[in-house]
């Protein structure tokens, strides 16, 4: 075989192995499922699933803008770009408005339901002493605890076990993403990141 010359065959196998090699083209980052116990239901809005959209706000990149009457989160990423998520929010009356911060992160937080909480859904009386982390903890699969003034506000942006319910107001005031998206989420969020809730 000639070396001066290209074959159908030398092309067909160097661009199959530029392929496989992962020297294709850059493109803005797909997001794929974690493992099958992260799964999304398939029957979810598209619109409500983890992607990169334009942005137009007014908040600097590193800001977490939560939209509660869109159901979305904003994590904003500067140059005109943002990681949206679609969320649950809380049920009328009960979500936070205004400015946080991110005052501690936890994997696979345990929860207890506040005073509040099961004064008004006394169904919730069952788990007064607290349920641990993990799989089964209404929590999901990590934390992000808001803040202010230093204090906990007891609100928290976290994970679901009912990913069926994003895109919904169901909860006791908290945010919930898949869990899928809250280990996004929450790996790329430092400690002391601004949370606007509108």
């Amino acid at each position: 075989m000639n070396n001066e010359k290209i074959t159908r065959r030398g092309l067909m196998l160097g661009g199959l192995a530029l392929i496989t090699s992962g020297c294709t083209p850059a493109v803005r980052q797909t997001f794929a499922p974690i493992s099958s116990a992260f799964a999304v239901p398939s029957g979810m809005d598209p619109r409500l699933r983890r992607q990169e959209v334009p942005y137009e706000g007014s908040e600097p990149p590193g800001t977490l803008v939560v939209n509660t009457s869109e159901r979305f989160l904003y994590s904003v990423e500067g140059n005109g770009w943002a990681t949206r998520y679609g969320i649950a929010v809380g049920e009328e009356g009960l979500t936070l408005k205004g400015r946080a911060t991110i005052g501690r992160k936890e994997e696979w937080p345990s929860w207890r339901p506040t005073a509040s909480m099961m004064k008004r859904k006394p169904r919730l009386l069952q788990y007064a002493n607290g349920v641990p982390g993990g799989p089964d903890n209404p929590l999901g699969a990590r934390g992000l605890y808001l803040y202010r003034d230093g204090r906990d506000t007891l609100f928290r942006l976290h994970g679901t076990n009912e990913p069926w319910l994003i895109g919904q107001a169901v909860s006791n005031g908290c945010i919930r993403l898949t869990n899928e998206d809250i280990v996004d989420l929450y790996n790329r969020t430092p400690l002391g990141t601004p949370v606007v809730i509108i």
